[in-house]
C-alpha cells in the first residue's frame, strides 16, 4: 500500500464523514435518525474508529509537532496562494473543502511517515517493542 493510496484513503474517510454537500455522513444521520438510529450508530462506530486508527497512527509516527509543522506548512501555502490571488477565502464551501483537503494530508503523512523517512534517510524502520 503507497503513500498515495493512504493518503486517498485518510481523504474518503474525512470526507464520507462530513463535507459541504449534502453526501456524508452528518448530514445523512441528521436525516435519519429517528428512522434508522441502530444504522446510523453502527456506520458512526466504524467511522469512529476509522477515525481513530488514523489519528492515532499519525500521532505516535509524526507527533504533535509533527501535525503543527504540517499544518502550519499548508498554511502558509495557502497564505502565499492567497497573496497572488491565485485564491479567495470567501466562499465557506471552499474553506471547508480546503480544511478537510489539509485534515487528509495530514493523516495521510502520518500513516505514511515511515516509508517517507526510509525513502529520505534510506534506513528501513521497524515496530517498537514496549516491554
Amino acid at each position: 500500500m503507497g503513500i498515495l493510496s493512504r493518503w486517498l484513503g485518510a481523504l474518503f474517510l474525512v470526507v464520507a464523514t462530513f463535507n459541504p454537500t449534502p453526501y456524508n455522513y452528518v448530514r445523512w444521520a441528521e436525516a435519519n435518525w429517528a428512522t434508522q438510529t441502530p444504522l446510523a450508530v453502527f456506520l458512526g462506530l466504524l467511522l469512529g474508529v476509522a477515525m481513530a486508527v488514523y489519528v492515532i497512527a499519525t500521532i505516535r509516527s509524526i507527533g504533535a509537532i509533527g501535525v503543527v509543522l504540517i499544518s502550519a506548512i499548508l498554511g502558509a501555502g495557502l497564505w502565499v496562494l492567497i497573496d497572488y490571488g491565485v485564491l479567495s477565502l470567501t466562499s465557506s464551501g471552499l474553506n471547508t473543502w480546503l480544511a478537510l483537503l489539509g485534515l487528509s494530508i495530514i493523516l495521510g503523512n502520518g500513516l505514511s511517515w515511515s516509508i517517507i523517512r526510509q525513502r529520505l534517510s534510506g534506513q528501513s524502520s521497524v515496530d517498537e517493542i514496549e516491554g
